[in-house]
């Protein structure tokens, strides 16, 4: 249990997902609360750029977001806040590799129809191999996950480049973790099964509808942040958290560039490792960055396509974009725009290379992808992000653990959210965690074990969606 009375204000560290509904639970509840948000902009990862463009208004999220949830009450709140401007969609991704178009999640069926015959031969003789083999699937690592279960083949062709451009590591160095709940596929020997004749359901797979706000994903945590203003909310960007003052166990005060906070309580979505600094200790935990490069295109459609996987290893991005196949308001009529998600670290030759010199190789992919790259107007931008994905690698869970041992020592500090618990989830997981850090905050129960393994089901999540 939290020592003492119900704090009377709390400051919550982060205006993004989860740090908007952890300040919604509070302030409905009757607590003050301060945001602190070092950005101008509130929504975090979860927000909405707006470019205005020779044509009217493009709007851009920071990557592939579409809410999707088991939480009836927390599609509740969505629709109360979005309203009649939440849309319903359906998810068509592909995965694009060697000039051929697979379905994702990859489907033995569509293989068979699309590969060249090296790879069906391949795949085919990995398939018999682990049809016959008597050894069990391996967890060792993120390749050994893939390759015990899809078979050599695949896991070198669709997996190991990819992995590899999207995390900056070997995928033999990474956790297995990031297998388990991303991979929608059980096996090859699945696969096989339930094609046959009679075999009842397919294999697992991932939500393919969603809900998307008209106007981009940020209109939900826009429209969480105006609610949680009129309720009382003081809400303040621009702020850089430098530290925290601590003494007998608990939080007193929260430091920033604009002087310290006095507070009862704090709800952090802070980066896991930054925060671990911030308190006197140390973490190797890392995580991956991303620049998105925005471009719009003198067309209506590029393609069909929600989202296209790119697995060529010398391709920019790992993903390519079309913002408007979520929503038409996305971009202007007559006029279509383009997102690439090229995986980099700040500092590095991708993080800062110029918007011009990288928009004549982004040009030289879609070209390659067979998009006629001459439709682009020249109109781009980029935005970053260096908290994109935390890097999940063979030592993370045991220096994770060490991470939230060391906070523990302040009853009245709860990490949440993405960021903040170091875990890769969807928005709805995230917002999740918010709901908790408030609700035990209200009822004074110690409840960050629970935040910090909450959704870590050893399962594909989205299969659970009501959307």
């Amino acid at each position: 249990m939290m020592i003492g009375d119900v704090p009377r204000h709390v400051v919550v560290i982060g205006a993004g997902p989860a740090g908007l509904t952890a300040a919604h639970e509070l302030t409905e509840a009757g607590i003050a609360v301060t945001i602190l948000e070092r950005g101008k902009d509130l929504g975090g990862l979860g927000g909405t750029t707006s470019f205005e463009g020779l044509h009217g208004t493009y709007r851009f999220d920071f990557g592939g977001h579409r809410f999707i949830t088991h939480n009836a009450d927390l599609l509740r709140l969505v629709e109360e806040l979005v309203g009649d401007d939440l849309l319903t969609a359906t998810r068509h991704s592909v995965i694009r590799f060697g000039g051929r178009t697979y379905d994702y999640p990859l489907s033995l069926k569509n293989l068979l129809k699309t590969a060249p015959p090296g790879l069906i031969a391949g795949a085919s003789l990995d398939l018999a191999r682990l049809a016959l083999g008597r050894r069990a699937p391996s967890d060792d690592s993120f390749a050994a996950w893939i390759e015990s279960r899809f078979g050599r083949t695949l896991y070198r062709t669709f997996f190991e480049g990819y992995t590899a451009k999207l995390w900056g590591i070997d995928p033999r160095q990474l956790s297995a973790d990031w297998a388990e709940q991303r991979i929608s596929l059980v096996d090859l020997k699945e696969v096989a099964r339930r094609l046959l004749p009679g075999a009842g359901q397919g294999p697992r797979t991932y939500a393919r509808g969603y809900r998307y706000p008209r106007h981009g994903f940020g209109m939900i945590f826009q429209r969480l942040a105006e609610r949680v203003i009129r309720q009382g909310a003081v809400v303040r960007t621009g702020v850089t958290v430098n530290g925290l003052a601590t003494g007998g166990g608990r939080v007193r005060a929260v430091l920033t560039d604009k002087g310290p906070l006095t507070c009862d309580a704090v709800i952090s979505s802070v980066p896991l490792p930054d925060m671990v600094a911030m308190t006197g200790g140390a973490s190797s935990l890392k995580f991956r960055g991303l620049r998105f490069f925005n471009m719009v295109m003198a067309t209506p459609d590029v393609s069909p396509f929600t989202w296209q996987y790119l697995s060529d290893p010398d391709m920019l991005a790992t993903r390519l974009q079309e913002p408007r196949r979520r929503s038409p308001q996305m971009s202007p009529p007559g006029m279509t725009s383009l997102m690439l998600e090229i995986p980099c670290d700040p500092g590095d030759a991708l993080w800062t290379v110029a918007d011009d010199v990288l928009f004549e190789r982004a040009c030289g992919d879609l070209r390659r992808l067979g998009i006629d790259a001459s439709k682009a107007t020249g109109e781009y931008f980029s935005a970053r992000t260096p908290y994109a994905y935390p890097v999940m690698d063979l030592a993370y869970r045991a220096e994770r653990r060490r991470a939230f041992d060391h906070l523990r020592q302040f009853e009245n500090l709860i990490q949440c959210g993405r960021q903040g618990t170091f875990r890769y989830v969807f928005t709805d997981a995230a917002m999740e965690t918010g709901q908790m850090a408030a609700r035990g905050i209200l009822s004074r129960s110690d409840v960050r074990e629970a935040i910090y393994e909450h959704r870590n089901e050893r399962t594909v999540i989205e299969t659970e969606s009501i959307a």
